[in-house]
């Protein structure tokens, strides 16, 4: 490839790729803004979405939530370390295995993974309308389908 068609394609492939990292970066900064779900309590949304993870699922396992986050073990940790300081969650050791605690919301824990869920209702269906205005729902659909794809994608290891 001569290098005016080298910088040529750069451009071409850049330009798209600068859609996904302008969103990734505006949506990094999103998910990590400290807000209030409704109870008074300020949380970022990658904590209150472990919290409700532990709620809906009594008893999960620090690993099956690395798993299911795609995070290491020593970053889930951190998490949860903040979440019972604050007393929206308890570990507990069950059937006397003390190497993998269990992971219960408290009362305080529930009640805000509650107004969490209210929270995402409101704000997911904005966004739904706002998307509406100016796409179909096939289009929406193919997006949150490429959206899943490009996630495979990214997960699996790189065959050349």
């Amino acid at each position: 490839m001569k290098l005016h068609e080298q910088d040529d394609k750069y451009h071409e492939l850049d330009n798209k790729a600068s859609i996904i990292y302008k969103f990734v970066m505006t949506y990094s900064d999103y998910i990590r803004a400290i807000r209030d779900y409704g109870t008074g309590e300020e949380i970022n949304m990658v904590e209150v979405h472990t919290l409700t993870m532990i709620e809906e699922n009594p008893g999960i396992t620090a690993a099956k939530l690395s798993l299911e986050w795609n995070r290491t073990k020593g970053a889930t940790s951190q998490i949860l370390k903040k979440l019972e300081q604050r007393g929206f969650i308890l570990r507990k050791k069950e059937n006397g295995n003390a190497k993998n605690l269990n992971l219960y919301a408290t009362e305080k824990g529930e009640a805000l993974s509650r107004a969490h869920k209210l929270y995402d209702i409101k704000e997911l269906m904005w966004a739904d309308k706002t998307l509406h205005e100016s796409f179909s729902s096939e289009e929406i659909k193919a997006f949150y389908n490429v959206m899943q794809r490009y996630t495979e994608m990214m997960l699996s290891p790189r065959s050349e």
